[in-house]
């Protein structure tokens, strides 16, 4: 699939990896949360490469079916909320 740029979606939440096919097959650590440490401080969606974080009502979550599992949210994350453990 091939988009053009006046086919490109605008705004902050655009997703880049999810226009061409879902890549969270290629994982080998998915990030976990723990809300209790989260103070929502969105860092994690600031930094996420692929656009994996999502803000939602009870602060965020992640779409692993386009999370490669690079860990930067955990490396971002200063309360250490974020932790990535291995697949499986």
């Amino acid at each position: 699939m091939t988009l053009k740029g006046s086919e490109l979606p605008i705004g902050p939440m655009f997703k880049s990896s999810q226009l061409a096919a879902t890549t969270g097959s290629w994982r080998v650590k998915m990030p976990v949360l723990n809300r209790e440490k989260c103070n929502k401080c969105l860092l994690c969606w600031v930094y996420c490469p692929d656009g994996t974080v999502s803000i939602i009502d009870e602060g965020i979550t992640f779409d692993l079916d386009y999370c490669k599992g690079c860990g930067i949210c955990a490396v971002e994350c200063p309360k250490h909320a974020v932790t990535m453990v291995e697949e499986g």
